[in-house]
């Protein structure tokens, strides 16, 4: 591959490419970072999806046979060209971040590297390179040359040769989401909304409007001429003028605008046979109302035009705790991940191939940069999962104590054993959904062998149920790609306990489909009613899959204590 053959959602600048760009009128980006700086939702939406995007993680990896991103041994060229990216961690915090708010607004951003021996960066390594996020406002051309901006001084970016690209010279990369009209040009969830966002200015204006509009708040009070009030004591025996009562009123409230003064309403004095007493006349408009509504409603389809779940935007009060784990994992896959792809192939087209390339590495063409969102999918507390996947042997030492607050301080001398131990912990069972009282009901049926037959057929069946499910678990979109070959490993019958499942998913991905087929067959052998065992097993599985909680055998009389009662 040369560098001709490159996608048109990355490129390097070369004389070549610069003189035929042919891009069209981008002026609509303009219009979309103004959007961004005046219209709140549309500055939310972008810091959300930049500030997600610097969570995720890059690494060198290789595709398999099966489609899946085998990563990079840690000593490999590969791996240590993809950490010095943008200075390592912090720097690809960052990068990502900044992209996350390009790719939004106007649909695209620069990346200018440069060797750090000529820039003198304290920020990078001297033997390194210095790497800026420039957005397009930053980057121009001048006489046929490409000119970006870089801490407010105009530096000149060399051109690049398409046929023999030098991996230690200045590189600017143009990366952006291409328009499905005509690829070449930059595309954005916001350039479509523009137009609704300047019909959602007018109506911020407009309430504005009516907010500061003492006429249409207040309204005008008429008073019959030559009104008077009581005297007020200050003057004997006269009478106290009405304007002038009012007038004063008004002056308090222009002097404070918070005082109940504010609220009085503009005086006109008419002639007492126009009008038989006082009048108030409100100036309301339809439309004050109506421009409420209407904002709402552009906000909305605002927030519906986005790549991430409207309710990111709109707010997630009526939302559970597994609804958003849910809304966050469709958010990383359908608005995270694709921005996320477009800036790995970016660097991967742009900067990891041309250097393996120009060192001689026969397989340079295989490795790209990838990345890795299982920072963002990481549950509040996986302590307690941790103990559960160490305790079948799923998880290292190295692991548990890390997902328990621990660090590598805290483990075992070496002539300590570190095999799993009875690690119980002395906190009570997760809340479940059926009654998990230890002792067992008084109506079990008389014969100890026919229960533990039943118990342990149930169990069975159980876990039966939850290894089907952990298998096609691994194939929906509750496991990424990228994370499947490490799911392999772990007992089908556990994958549910390290992978977020909403209650409506289980039904969605069809985890159940088929788990109860010998329900019946079970129920009648023992005499149960077989509506009432499936049932239980049913809501019980549910209820692990949902939690996030392996099977306890321990719980199994509780959980047909219902059904066995109607056997008594």
């Amino acid at each position: 591959m040369t560098a001709q053959d490159l996608s048109a959602s990355a490129s390097r600048y070369t004389s070549r490419k610069i003189r035929g760009r042919g891009v069209g009128d981008q002026s609509w980006q303009l219009r979309a970072y103004d959007m961004y700086h005046a219209v709140p939702e549309v500055r939310f939406a972008a810091s959300w999806i930049g500030n997600a995007m610097a969570g995720a993680r890059l690494y060198a990896g290789r595709r398999a046979d099966d489609g899946t991103i085998e990563p990079a041994p840690d000593n490999h060229r590969a791996a240590e060209i993809v950490a010095q990216i943008a200075g390592g961690p912090d720097g690809q915090s960052k990068l990502l971040g900044a992209f996350g708010k390009h790719l939004t607004i106007p649909g695209e951003g620069w990346i200018v590297v440069r060797p750090n021996s000529e820039v003198l960066s304290p920020y990078a390594p001297e033997d390194g390179h210095d790497w800026r996020v420039l957005s397009v406002q930053e980057v121009r051309q001048q006489s046929g040359k490409l000119v970006a901006e870089i801490d407010g001084e105009d530096i000149p970016v060399p051109e690049g040769d398409p046929d023999a690209m030098d991996p230690d010279g200045p590189v600017a990369i143009r990366v952006w989401e291409p328009d499905p009209e005509r690829s070449i040009e930059a595309d954005s969830p916001v350039r479509s909304s523009l137009e609704l966002l300047e019909e959602l200015l007018l109506l911020n204006a407009a309430v504005k409007a009516i907010a500061r509009s003492r006429i249409t708040g207040r309204g005008v009070l008429l008073v019959p001429k030559g009104t008077r009030f009581p005297v007020t004591g200050t003057q004997n025996g006269g009478e106290d003028d009405l304007i002038e009562v009012f007038m004063a009123i008004a002056e308090t409230a222009i002097r404070d605008p918070e005082s109940a003064a504010a609220t009085v309403p503009i005086i006109l004095e008419v002639p007492a046979d126009t009008i038989g007493d006082f009048k108030l006349i409100r100036f309301e408009s339809d439309f004050d109302e109506l421009a409420l509504k209407l904002r709402e409603e552009a906000i909305r389809r605002f927030a519906t035009g986005l790549e991430i779940p409207a309710e990111i935007l709109l707010g997630l009060g009526d939302v559970n705790h597994w609804g958003l784990w849910g809304l966050t994992a469709e958010a990383i896959r359908l608005g995270i991940e694709p921005k996320l792809g477009t800036v790995s192939y970016a660097l991967t087209q742009q900067w990891l191939r041309p250097i393996l390339e120009a060192e001689g590495d026969p397989d340079w063409h295989r490795w790209l940069v990838w990345y890795d969102t299982a920072p963002l999918r990481v549950r509040t507390n996986r302590s307690e999962t941790a103990l559960q996947v160490y305790d079948r042997h799923a998880i290292s030492a190295a692991a548990l104590r890390r997902e328990t607050g621990f660090d590598e301080s805290d483990a075992p001398d070496p002539h300590e054993t570190e095999e799993p131990q009875d690690m119980t912990p002395d906190t009570p069972a997760p809340d479940l959904p059926v009654d998990e009282s230890e002792t067992e009901p008084a109506t079990l049926p008389a014969s100890a062998a026919v229960r533990d037959g039943l118990l342990a057929a149930a169990d069975g069946m159980i876990w039966s149920a939850l290894t089907v499910a952990g298998q096609t678990l691994r194939r929906t979109p509750a496991c990424p790609r990228s994370e499947r070959a490490s799911f392999r490993d772990v007992e089908a019958a556990s994958v549910h306990t390290l992978l977020p499942v909403a209650a409506e998913g289980v039904d969605q991905w069809r985890l159940l489909d088929g788990a109860w087929s010998r329900t019946p067959e079970i129920a009648n052998r023992y005499g149960l009613d077989p509506a009432c065992l499936t049932a239980a097993l049913d809501s019980y599985t549910r209820s692990l899959i949902v939690a996030g909680i392996p099977h306890d055998y321990g719980l199994m009389p509780t959980i047909l204590s219902s059904c066995l009662g109607e056997a008594a």
